[in-house]
């Protein structure tokens, strides 16, 4: 019984739309701060290194570098402070964890980037003739 009450509180207090993200990405994280009694939104840009938990536990960090010093947060994915979470850029990670960028300093921080959508445009796109083929096409 306690269990079904654990799960129905669980479903409520999911957010409905969470964008798909891995690790490796870029993302910008808009968070709610309060400063006083006004309400504003900051953004926290940076690369996903890690994620773990799963439900309404759901945890992700996200680490950037500021004026030379590596700034790492985590984040409740389900959390009401979070307004929206904008994937950036994807990268081609091998790695479920990327403690490794810790150690990193400079370009070798950078990760190689995925281009999902090219392919995804190239694939839509009538292919170009090229030739005697192509010039007899053209006449037609």
């Amino acid at each position: 019984m306690s269990q079904q009450v654990m799960n129905l509180v669980e479903k409520t207090s999911m957010k409905p739309e969470v964008p798909k993200f891995e690790i490796g990405d870029t993302v910008d994280v808009h968070v709610e701060i309060l400063e006083g009694d006004k309400k504003r939104i900051q953004i926290f840009n940076g690369v996903v290194i890690a994620r773990s938990g799963s439900g309404t536990r759901e945890m992700f960090t996200v680490r950037r570098i500021v004026q030379g010093e590596g700034v790492e947060r985590k984040f409740p994915l389900h959390s009401p402070r979070i307004a929206a979470i904008e994937v950036k850029r994807s990268a081609i990670v091998r790695r479920a964890k990327l403690y490794f960028l810790r150690d990193r300093v400079g370009k070798a921080v950078r990760l190689k980037e995925r281009r999902v959508e090219r392919a995804a445009e190239e694939a839509a796109k009538p292919k170009r003739r090229r030739g005697k083929k192509a010039k007899a096409a053209a006449e037609e």
